[in-house]
């Protein structure tokens, strides 16, 4: 049995609510597609208050459920405040409406909607949410160049670390005058966010001159737009996005976005090709530098780290039919913990060997995919005054942790969650996509203006789609009429002076033989290398020599390095050290973010700050977070490695 296993503190909270006992709470039933959000604002609570009553809404929202919902002191449920204009009609969102759908409904415009619906500029439109529609004789803005404003406006942008109390304190009114204002950050407090303090936002609305042109140069305007061809590429639809935050992303209107792609009239599908025009750019951001950070530690106030790890003691020490042995042999999550756990507490003694000022603490989240103790955690803990959480494990324990700390944008770093769920401004994913990872490959044999080829197999449908779709300049290797791949094919795609890139995807004995011959025999006239863009079995058989894939010196993309470095080689011999065994990959990624964490959040900056300033590599992981488009963030730290003729694998250049 692993010695660190017992290393584990015991800690048992006994939780009790009694926030809420002055008042008897509201009861409400859930309606179809409300979220978590929707229902704290409409009775002016938090979405933790409301975890506390109904601990199992962690785990989602189920239609017709009913929720208690805490009564502060009798308050009764928000109204929306009543704007000037004459009073509309109410439209509730269902599944696949667009704001285009509605507002062509309606006969109303996009201002319009959105003047009466101000919450359609940062949310976009929700499934479940109650639009007011604007009467057709409502009062259009004032006249141009002039604001109507009885009061005077104030407003106040989020700094960091900011919290809504401070910020409530310095202008003289209540937490729930600030909430009631700004309803958005009810749950979260992001930072850069503009809020109301007194008054009404005022619209400038400035007059536009047209510029008159010449026939002349009308003429040249419409011959320049005609001989102008206009490339497309084609944009597979993510889950949870929608027709506005598409349009944002794409910097198009909704209703160009439509009229290149009419099946969005009928709402937006996940899994959708939508044709785009290849000159729109989508929003990348420059590649990050990659830094050392250990020099730039400050030691003038101590950090709070807490670890929030599922080690679910208490179903250990319930299970009467399996000792503690049997169950560590048998449940593999329960490893995993421990092995990162392992780690973690291997970079806690090297924190401290540099006198690092952080003051960590290890809990146990007792969490399932559909259960946690981490609400409890948090409330009984003070979590939100942290400077970091790292865990839980599972996504939607990760996103609930994050929302519900969000308000004091508090960063949890998730060790296992990938960039999918529900987006949190204070939400770091550590895995990166395969879909990140595959543009990886593609865009280091780019940059060297490599010639691309691929080689792959029909069954491998996904991954040619992928390439047609995202990878359009890559050319296909023919096959003959009996199936088998044309050597001939292959060799005539190849260029002089430039690096051949061969992609090859096939699990196919003889296809992959076929395709390293070709490609052995053209060495001595060209430049090539082999590719792979995901792990293949087949080339690990007695079939395939590997004196030939060092040869043509395979490379592939990896989250993790698999080559042993200074750093990995002194973590290993530390880690053999305290638990006699070697580190598992789960071992080494306790160390490397843990480690990662700590370095970041000891600079003379906010954590978030480190993140958008520099990426950094610890032992087998990189993380180079970048900002996600519709919140929150995600890493694209990946390993270009490639076997080399010594018979080492190492990183490429």
């Amino acid at each position: 049995m692993m010695k660190y296993f017992f290393a584990i503190y015991i800690t048992v909270f006994f939780f009790t609510t009694n926030v809420f006992s002055q008042e008897k709470p509201i009861t409400h039933k859930v309606e179809k597609g409300e979220t978590i959000n929707q229902i704290a604002q409409k009775y002016r609570v938090t979405p933790f208050d409301i975890y506390q009553l109904n601990p199992d809404a962690q785990s989602g929202l189920r239609p017709n459920s009913v929720l208690l919902i805490p009564n502060k002191a009798g308050a009764q449920i928000t109204s929306v405040p009543t704007k000037t204009i004459v009073q509309g009609q109410s439209h509730l969102v269902i599944a696949k409406e667009t704001l285009y759908g509605i507002e062509k409904k309606y006969g109303i415009s996009d201002e319009d909607l959105k003047r009466v619906n101000p919450f359609l500029e940062n949310d976009g439109l929700q499934i479940g949410q109650t639009l007011t529609i604007p009467s057709k004789n409502s009062p259009k803005n004032s006249p141009k160049n002039t604001i109507v404003n009885q009061d005077k406006f104030i407003y106040h942008d989020v700094l960091a670390k900011e919290t809504k109390y401070s910020i409530s304190k310095k202008y003289g009114i209540t937490i729930e005058e600030l909430e009631k204002r700004n309803p958005e950050v009810i749950s979260n407090l992001p930072i850069g966010y503009r809020l109301i303090i007194k008054g009404v936002a005022p619209k400038v609305v400035e007059k536009v001159t047209e510029k008159v042109e010449s026939k002349d140069e009308k003429e040249k305007q419409n011959l320049k737009s005609a001989l102008t061809v206009i490339d497309y590429v084609a944009y597979e639809v993510k889950p949870k996005e929608t027709l506005y935050s598409l349009s944002k992303m794409f910097d198009m209107t909704q209703e160009e976005l439509i009229a290149l792609n009419p099946d969005l009239n009928n709402g937006v599908e996940i899994g959708m090709l939508l044709r785009i025009p290849s000159k729109t750019p989508v929003s990348i951001d420059d590649k990050k530098e990659y830094k050392s950070l250990s020099k730039k530690i400050t030691y003038d106030n101590r950090k709070r780290m807490v670890m929030l790890l599922p080690f679910n003691l208490a179903n250990i020490e319930g299970d009467t039919i399996n000792s503690t042995y049997s169950r560590l042999k048998k449940d593999k999550f329960l490893n995993m913990t421990l092995d990162f756990y392992a780690g973690a507490l291997i970079a806690i003694d090297s924190a401290k060997t540099l006198g690092l000022p952080i003051d960590v603490e290890i809990y146990d989240s007792r969490e399932t995919k559909n259960s946690s103790d981490v609400a409890a955690l948090i409330q009984s803990k003070n979590l939100v005054n942290a400077n970091a959480i790292i865990g839980p494990f599972y996504q939607s324990n990760a996103e609930a942790a994050a929302q519900l700390v969000g308000m004091n944008n508090v960063p949890v770093i998730s060790p296992l969650s990938k960039d999918i769920g529900n987006p949190f401004a204070n939400l770091y994913q550590t895995i990166p996509t395969n879909e990140v990872i595959k543009g990886a490959m593609f865009d280091y044999m780019r940059a060297r203006n490599g010639n691309i080829i691929a080689v792959v197999d029909k069954k491998k449908e996904s991954i040619m789609q992928y390439i047609k779709q995202y990878q359009k300049e890559v050319l296909f290797v023919a096959f003959k009429e009996n199936g088998s791949l044309s050597s001939e094919s292959l060799k005539s795609m190849l260029v002089k002076g430039r690096m051949n890139y061969v992609v090859m995807e096939t699990g196919n004995t003889w296809m992959i033989k076929t395709t390293i011959a070709a490609m052995l025999s053209s060495m001595p006239a060209y430049q090539v290398q082999l590719v792979i863009l995901e792990p293949n079995e087949t080339l690990d058989t007695d079939e395939i020599k590997f004196t030939n894939l060092t040869k043509l010196k395979l490379m592939y993309p990896s989250v993790t390095s698999d080559y042993v470095s200074p750093e990995v080689a002194i973590f290993e011999k530390k880690f053999r050290k305290a638990n006699n065994i070697f580190p598992s990959d789960y071992a080494t990624r306790g160390f490397d973010m843990t480690f990662d964490t700590m370095i970041r959040l000891v600079q003379n900056k906010s954590f978030e700050e480190t993140v958008n300033s520099a990426a950094t590599k610890r032992g087998e992981n990189k993380f180079e977070y970048y900002r996600k488009e519709d919140g929150g963030y995600t890493n694209k730290g990946v390993f270009i490695l490639y076997y080399d003729t010594d018979m080492t694998i190492k990183e490429a250049n």
